[in-house]
């Protein structure tokens, strides 16, 4: 279970988690680049934090300042504001900020597939008994929000008639509204909080991607006039990333890897050493090489159309979303 000084240290907002020294190596005649991260606080921020411990972005001549947001809505807005330039977040995020904030921004890699299970109070059986219940949520109109309506449709409940949604923030806060009232009946968690729920006695009715098929969910986005204007630290910062992810997934680094989440997102051993095998499981957990799913990103645009889009609302095209060329110059630096 987390300790008191776990959710004390993780619902702070916006909370520094340190800037690493301006250091350029020899591998780049450059000046060193500082660029600051945004990501929520759990376990999916584990390849930046490997990034900057074990020096990977210093390799590339960055200096990077991670903080963490107390919700998408948030991370949008200081995105937009350029309070930081990379966001690491469920994508569904990006595609809100395109078609509906009219703001833009482009994707720039994958991550994960969401790590996403739906979670219920112990005495509900079924999706069936969440009819007159309430739901928490992140933000009610992206991501893993719609992915849970899309559940509750699937099984003959429409919000606001069937049950209520309710907006609480990232899943730290999904997680404890849970465990501390017992009205919120379900919500979607993700790692390391899916470990922990079941540690409490909150029961999972299944992972999101067996239950709704192949999602792109999250992965970074940032503004695309950044992106132009700073092509080659983009690409370096990609580089040491999946350098990041590459490390993680080397099961030779558990020991290390797992003192990391515990230092970081203050956790027991126990959950933290669940937490890493299946952060390195690809089904489960990081995408080999943060690549971006293209079958699991139509599978989300289809469904925030199916449930968020307004009819005065037009998708735009793939290319207005996404632009791996980034990408690909920094998997060309890391090497295959």
């Amino acid at each position: 279970m987390a300790s008191p000084r776990f959710l004390t240290v993780i619902c702070a907002a916006a909370t520094s988690l340190g800037l690493l020294a301006a250091v350029a190596t020899p591998t780049h005649a450059a000046e060193t680049t500082r660029i600051r991260v945004n990501t929520f606080p759990n376990a999916k921020a584990l390849p930046v934090y490997v990034g900057i411990a074990k020096g990977l972005f210093a390799k590339q001549a960055l200096a990077v300042e991670l903080e963490n947001t107390e919700s998408s809505q948030s991370q949008r807005d200081g995105l937009a504001a350029g309070r930081f330039q990379i966001a690491h977040a469920a994508l569904d995020n990006a595609v809100a900020m395109i078609e509906v904030a009219k703001r833009d921004v482009v994707i720039v890699s994958g991550g994960d597939s969401g790590m996403n299970e739906f979670f219920v109070q112990p005495g509900i059986a079924s999706f069936a008994d969440l009819k007159g219940k309430t739901i928490v949520v992140d933000a009610p109109d992206t991501a893993y929000a719609l992915q849970a309506k899309k559940l509750l449709l699937q099984n003959g409940l429409r919000e606001g008639t069937d049950y209520t949604v309710k907006q609480v923030g990232a899943v730290v806060f999904r997680y404890k509204a849970m465990i501390e009232d017992k009205t919120n009946a379900a919500g979607i968690l993700n790692l390391p909080f899916t470990v922990e729920a079941a540690e409490r006695g909150l029961k999972s009715l299944g992972g999101l991607v067996d239950l709704l098929g192949p999602y792109q969910a999250a992965g970074a986005f940032v503004m695309r006039p950044w992106a132009r204007d700073n092509g080659p630290a983009l690409e370096r910062y990609l580089a040491a990333y999946v350098e990041a992810v590459r490390w993680i997934r080397d099961r030779n680094n558990r020991t290390e890897a797992v003192d990391l989440l515990i230092e970081k997102l203050k956790l027991d051993r126990k959950i933290a050493e669940r937490t890493y095998d299946l952060l390195v499981v690809p089904t489960t957990g990081f995408t080999p090489d943060a690549k971006f799913d293209v079958e699991g990103f139509k599978n989300m645009l289809a469904l925030r159309a199916e449930i968020e889009r307004k009819p005065e609302t037009e998708a735009a095209p793939p290319e207005r979303y996404v632009d791996l060329h980034y990408y690909d110059e920094a998997i060309k630096l890391v090497g295959r």
